[in-house]
């Protein structure tokens, strides 16, 4: 009897590690407002987005393809496929780097005028086109 006292100790860790692998393997929500866009950071604050000036809020998150959050400095002069959200004053407030995965998801909006003519599925994490 005691050879089993500390196997079932450990089954109920074992059986949660089995449970959280799959939210491991999850991909990122993003919300309904997020649009898809090509982001170059020139001189933080200032970046373009599909080529257009823009400007980072500050206390702005970049998440890397890890979910991580980086730098704004580390990614200056590079192109980036991004998920991006804005304030109401237009600056970005959240911008997520696109995982090969996340950017063959498709169709997704690039802009706010796609957006409020298409259907966002936030379980599914897919847009629909009317």
């Amino acid at each position: 009897m005691p050879a089993t006292r500390p196997l079932l100790s450990t089954l109920p860790w074992v059986a949660a590690l089995l449970l959280a692998l799959p939210l491991a393997a999850m991909a990122r929500p993003f919300p309904a407002d997020a649009l898809r866009g090509e982001l170059v950071v020139t001189a933080p604050p200032e970046v373009r987005v599909n080529g257009q000036p823009q400007r980072l809020a500050p206390g702005v998150r970049i998440r890397d393809a890890d979910n991580r959050l980086v730098l704004s400095g580390t990614l200056q002069g590079q192109k980036r496929l991004v998920h991006y959200t804005r304030f109401a004053d237009g600056q970005l407030r959240e911008v997520w780097l696109l995982t090969p995965a996340e950017a063959a998801v498709q169709p997704w909006p690039h802009t706010p005028a796609e957006a409020a003519a298409w259907r966002f599925d936030p379980l599914a994490q897919r847009w629909a086109k009317p």
